[in-house]
C-alpha cells in the first residue's frame, strides 16, 4: 500500500529500539500476569516490555508519520507495546486524515486486525478507526466480525459501536449485543455489558426495554455491567428475574 504520509518516516527498528530503552522487567512481569499471557489463557504467549500507556502514547506522537510497512512490522512484533504504539499511530493518522486517507487506514486496520490481539489493543483503537469510519456507512462488516470465530474480532464488533452510542445511535449496538449474549468468554460478556451500560447512560428506557426482553438469557456478568448504575433495588430485581430461568446454552 502506498505511503499516504510521506514526511519524516521513522522505521520500525528505530521505534522498537526506543521502546527497548524504556523497558522495565519488573513491570513487564506484572503486565504479563495482568493480561493473562500464561498457557491456556486468553493472551497466551504475549510478551511485554513493561512500558506505561502514557509513555507509549508519547512515543507514538513522536513517530506519528511512520508509514504502513513500518507499522505492519511493529504489528507483527511479539511485544505488546510495539503493537500498541503502531495502533496509536494509526489512530493519530486517521484523526487528521482526509476521507480517502481514512478509508486507506480503515482498510489497513481491517487487514491486520488479527494482530489486534488483546483487549486493550482493541479498546484503544477500534472506536477511533472502525467506529468513526463507519459512522456514515454500511455497518454490515461489524456483524461479520461478531460472527467471527476470533475472540478479538468479536470484541471489535461490539466495542466499535461506542462511537455510535456517543451520537445517540443504538440499533447496531443492540443487534450485536443480542448476537453476543450467549458468548462464553468473560471478555465478550463484559464488553457487551459495558456497551449496554453506555446506552443506559443516555437512554435509560431503551436499555430497560432490551434487558426486560433478554434478561433471562444474559450471563450475570453482562447483566451486572449493564445495570451498574441502577439503584440496588433495581439491580436486585433484574438479577432476580434472570434467576427465574436459566439463560440459554453458552457457546
Amino acid at each position: 500500500m502506498e505511503d499516504i504520509f510521506p514526511s519524516i518516516s521513522p522505521t520500525a527498528e528505530q521505534i522498537q529500539r526506543i521502546l527497548g530503552e524504556k523497558s522495565d522487567l519488573k513491570k513487564a512481569e506484572f503486565l504479563q500476569r495482568f493480561f493473562k499471557t500464561g498457557k491456556g489463557e486468553y493472551a497466551e504467549g504475549d510478551l511485554f516490555l513493561g512500558i506505561s500507556v502514557p509513555e507509549t502514547r508519547k512515543i507514538a506522537r513522536q513517530h506519528s508519520a511512520a508509514p504502513y510497512p513500518e507499522l505492519e512490522k511493529l504489528l507483527s512484533s511479539p511485544y505488546h507495546e510495539s503493537r500498541l504504539v503502531a495502533l496509536l499511530i494509526l489512530c493519530q493518522q486517521f484523526g487528521w486524515g482526509t476521507p480517502s486517507e481514512r478509508e486507506k487506514i480503515f482498510n489497513f486496520y481491517w487487514k491486520i486486525s488479527h494482530r489486534i490481539n488483546n483487549w486493550d489493543l482493541v479498546d484503544l483503537s477500534c472506536p477511533k478507526i472502525v467506529g468513526e469510519f463507519l459512522l456514515d456507512k454500511d455497518r454490515s462488516l461489524l456483524y461479520q466480525k461478531a460472527d467471527s470465530p476470533l475472540l478479538w474480532d468479536q470484541r471489535i464488533s461490539i466495542v466499535s459501536t461506542i462511537t455510535f452510542i456517543r451520537r445517540f445511535e443504538y440499533t447496531d449496538t443492540l443487534n450485536i449485543a443480542y448476537k453476543l449474549i450467549p458468548h462464553s468468554h468473560d471478555l465478550i460478556r463484559k464488553a457487551t455489558g459495558w456497551m449496554l451500560r453506555e446506552i443506559g447512560k443516555r437512554d435509560r428506557p431503551t436499555l430497560e426495554k432490551f434487558i426486560e426482553a433478554h434478561v433471562r438469557d444474559m450471563s450475570s456478568i453482562t447483566l451486572r455491567y449493564a445495570i451498574e448504575h441502577f439503584t440496588s433495588e433495581e439491580r436486585n430485581r433484574y438479577l432476580s428475574l434472570r434467576k427465574q430461568k436459566p439463560y440459554f446454552k453458552q457457546n
